[in-house]
């Protein structure tokens, strides 16, 4: 329950916030209705204080008059608002209709990013996917993390089992393709960043980024090295040869845990610095003294992140990444790359159940893309409506995401979702993608909910379990997510005709059928491994009362070793040279070293970049994360600029294969000459959204130039960052 509204005195209320990956406590003081302030929890066993601008802006999105509470229907005449069972009862119909006569593969759904933020949408969102029984699913995965998914799956057994770097004790840290200081970490869930890295400077250790533009982060690292977009698989790949050829490879105890070290030494004796300097960038001599400092340091963990993931050898980059950590010994290790061990352990569950990841078992209809983890590449989804014949999409569903905004080729998209019979979304705006729903259904959100976080507990630094309760009652008629999900599947017979009949075995099962989401939280604590039906020792036997019972949260203690219990390949040993991520790299070859194809008069390289005060398009709508100076713009080294005759703050069009758009020029020698950056998030001119602030600091969209077409062919991952784009002055004539 909530702290009743009608209460005047002063009160505090303790909750972790959501709105990222770093689950940093909050400390909120409330009279009534009325929010006083928003401060880090001091007390909080994990982030200890530390707080970013976002987690002040829940009372802006909480408050937000655009925020939508009730269920619309689009109409010739507007939007109109309808009753929840009229709405979820059209919904079904409709999408059963379409079903009907197209088959189960014309629905497609599409779950974005805030979905891993939220209990309820996470818990939920499976066996409503499930009801739908389609293969057209897609989701935020294969825009963002799905290459290390794909290298976990192949190495470790399980999509999940996720190396998280222990950067509280390690000695030196090497930071590919990321900016943990604007993202507070991410696959790395870490509150308070710049003060774990300048921990690692004060015990002797070093920071090191690679990186094309000098970031937040590089510029508080020991050394940042500029890298070519793209570049990464083939760095590691020296760093690894040098290593080898050297006699630096020191994998210890894992060496009798792992198949495939003399495969590995054979396949990097293929690179070595000097062979792919000229492509990456750096000199040979700089490659090997990484290798050489990397390997010699009492530990040290190599971390890649988004900038190495969505780029088309992002499969490669992530695996080599792992392998770097374990030919060195640091991998499952203080100071290494390690695992955290949740209390509601995702892997574990999954692990019994089988769900740990599988590829392959079917296609995409249009190009012939594969499925990993029972989903397409979000880069088919637009094509997959547009292109007519058996298997069509021809309804969509969305839940929590503004793909329009952040998938390649955006308007593209916007085209697609244009043109279906039937769209549904489960959004709390109406948004530049929501805006072609017949049907939207608000639900609930951020200080409403109860909150504990499923995902990013088992991608933490540290093992700590919290709970939060809601803050405020919804207003009436609102719905929680998860009660939205839930009906939608019962009206698609996704339900037992009974959920309280055990003697049916769907319903023994299905703890979905029956229960909330405290409750499965509740249960997965109690059989978790600090739980005392899971054989947990002592103190604390883990239950959501005791959770309950303390608001800052319980400290579990640090990431322990866990192979090989956790392992879940064949061989139940680490396979370091699987055969699909082996054979991937003669494409590298091909396309890295190879002869390079002309751009046709693309001459720069596009990467994105991220935001402190943002993370997902929806945070443009609060005042306070969007004041101040202009930040949708494009970054260049005053060297290109000056190539080009342009200037600092004259607005500039950057074109792609795919489309073009104008924005503001900021020069930055940050930049590796070649090499431009457009933040993501942005884009919010469209017409027919309700986002009133979004609107006034509109910017362009990234996606409007990246590419649909450029992915990482091995995982399916979108590929952002290397995007080839020319730039002139917006003024000068088209074609120039």
């Amino acid at each position: 329950m909530g702290i009743p509204l009608e209460a005047d005195e002063l009160r505090t209320h303790y909750r972790t916030c959501n709105l990222c990956e770093a689950m940093c406590g909050l400390e909120i003081k409330l009279r009534g209705q009325e929010i006083v302030s928003i401060a880090g929890d001091q007390a909080d066993v994990f982030s200890q204080g530390h707080i970013c601008p976002k987690a002040v802006a829940l009372r802006d999105i909480y408050a937000d008059p655009d925020r939508l509470k009730y269920p619309l229907r689009r109409t010739a005449g507007g939007w109109q608002t309808i009753e929840w069972d009229e709405a979820l009862d059209e919904v079904a119909a409709r999408l059963r209709a379409v079903q009907a006569q197209h088959g189960p593969n014309a629905v497609g759904i599409y779950l974005g990013n805030p979905v891993v933020h939220n209990l309820g949408s996470l818990l939920f969102g499976a066996p409503f996917i499930r009801a739908l029984k389609t293969r057209n699913r897609f989701s935020a995965t294969s825009v963002d993390q799905l290459p290390h998914q794909f290298a976990a799956y192949h190495m470790l057994g399980h999509q999940l089992l996720l190396p998280i770097p222990d950067i509280d004790r390690t000695d030196f840290m090497l930071i590919l393709g990321a900016n943990p200081l604007a993202s507070n970490g991410s696959l790395m869930s870490a509150p308070g960043v710049a003060r774990r890295l300048k921990a690692i400077q004060k015990r002797g250790g070093q920071v090191v980024v690679v990186d094309p533009r000098r970031s937040e982060t590089a510029a508080i690292a020991d050394r940042h090295l500029f890298i070519r977009p793209g570049a990464d698989a083939l760095l590691l790949l020296a760093l690894i040869h040098t290593i080898f050829a050297e006699g630096l490879a020191r994998p210890g105890r894992l060496a009798e845990l792992t198949n495939g070290l003399d495969v590995m030494a054979d396949l990097a004796a293929a690179y070595p610095p000097e062979r792919v300097a000229a492509r990456i960038g750096l000199a040979a001599d700089d490659m090997r003294r990484l290798a050489r400092d990397f390997a010699a340091a009492p530990s040290a963990v190599a971390y890649g992140r988004v900038g190495a993931s969505t780029q088309a050898f992002g499969g490669l980059a992530q695996w080599l990444v792992n392998v770097l950590n374990i030919v060195t010994g640091n991998f499952d290790r203080p100071g290494g790359a390690m695992f955290p061990l949740a209390a509601f352990d995702v892997v574990g569950v999954t692990t019994l159940t089988g769900q740990t990841g599988r590829g392959g078992r079917w296609k995409s209809r249009v190009r012939g893309l594969p499925e990993f983890g029972g989903e397409l590449p979000a880069a088919a989804m637009a094509e997959e409506m547009l292109t007519e014949g058996e298997g069509q999409i021809r309804a969509m569903v969305t839940i929590a995401g503004n793909p329009v905004l952040s998938t390649p080729n955006g308007q593209q998209l916007d085209k697609a979702l244009a043109g279906l019979d039937f769209m549904v979304a489960i959004d709390i705006y109406l948004n530049e993608t929501t805006r072609h729903a017949h049907i939207i259904l608000p639900p609930t959100t951020g200080l409403e909910t109860e909150h504990y976080d499923l995902s990013f507990h088992g991608l933490a630094v540290r093992n700590t379990a919290k709970y939060s309760p809601p803050l405020f009652e919804p207003a009436p008629g609102m719905r929680h997510d998860w009660q939205i999900l839930h009906e939608l599947r019962r009206r698609l017979g996704g339900l037992p005709a009974n959920p309280r009949d055990r003697r049916d075995p769907r319903v023994k099962l299905d703890v979905f059928s029956r229960m909330t989401p405290s409750q499965i939280v509740d249960l997965a604590l109690r059989l978790g491994p600090y739980g005392y039906w899971g054989g947990g020792q002592g103190s604390p036997a883990l239950s959501l009362n005791r959770l309950k019972r303390a608001p800052h949260g319980i400290d579990l203690g640090p990431l322990q070793p866990c192979l090989p219990e956790r392992l879940v390949t064949r061989s139940r040993r680490i396979e370091l040279a699987p055969e699909p991520l082996v054979a991937d790299l003669a494409r590298l070859e091909r396309q890295l070293l190879g002869e390079r194809p002309a751009e046709d008069g693309y001459d720069l390289a596009l990467i994105g970049r991220r935001q402190l005060r943002s993370n997902n398009s929806w945070m443009h709508n609060s005042p306070r994360l969007v004041r101040g100076a202009e930040r949708c713009t494009l970054l260049m080294h005053s060297r290109d600029a000056a190539a080009r005759g342009l200037a600092a703050g004259q607005s500039v069009c950057v074109r792609s294969r795919v489309g073009q758009v104008a924005l503001p020029l900021e020069i930055s020698d940050d930049m590796l000459p070649g090499v431009v950056s457009i933040p993501h998030g942005w884009g919010h001119h469209r017409p027919g959204t309700r986002l009133a602030t979004a609107r006034q600091h509109a910017g362009v969209s990234l996606n409007d130039l990246t590419d649909e077409q450029m992915l990482d062919e091995l995982t399916g991952n979108a590929a952002f960052s290397g995007v080839p784009v020319s730039v002139l002055a917006a003024t000068e004539p088209e074609g120039r």
